[in-house]
């Protein structure tokens, strides 16, 4: 058996306690929206948690960059990722992520690996750069597929 030193055994007790913490939000927001009953028409899901409606569309007829985000996740929880790609492809890669999230969260919680700081040493600028890149392009899907031109 491998003998951990003090601060061995305090690093590892607050990797699992970090690891716990971000499992249970993850899990939170993927138990949400497994949950919420997906709109059919591809936004507005989060009207069912009492939010209003979305101020872009409701003042300048188009969708905001992250309308449909709820419903892509109430989709990708239920398991069904083309609705969730529909509904909002940057929603749908968010929620494969927040999955993602979940799992690397609760294995970091149980044995106290800092494999959450390994993925996290990972996203540099261009991970950040490619991500806004892709919710650019899934905000012009989002308006296309709303004003009906698909």
């Amino acid at each position: 058996m491998a003998q951990f030193t003090l601060e061995d055994q305090t690093l590892r007790r607050r990797r699992r306690w970090l690891g716990g913490v971000v499992a249970f939000l993850a899990g939170a927001l993927l138990f949400t929206a497994a949950w919420l009953q997906p709109a059919t028409d591809g936004h507005g899901t989060h009207t069912q948690l009492g939010l209003p409606a979305c101020g872009w569309v409701v003042g300048m007829g188009i969708p905001c960059p992250s309308c449909g985000m709820t419903t892509s996740f109430a989709h990708a929880a239920d398991g069904n990722l083309l609705g969730a790609m529909r509904a909002q492809p940057a929603g749908a890669l968010l929620a494969i992520g927040t999955a993602f999230v979940f799992i690397v969260a609760l294995w970091q919680s149980f044995t106290g690996t800092g494999i959450g700081e390994f993925w996290l040493s990972r996203m540099d600028k261009r991970f950040f750069l490619v991500g806004g890149v892709i919710v650019v392009l899934a905000w012009i899907y989002k308006i296309l597929v709303f004003k009906g031109v698909f």
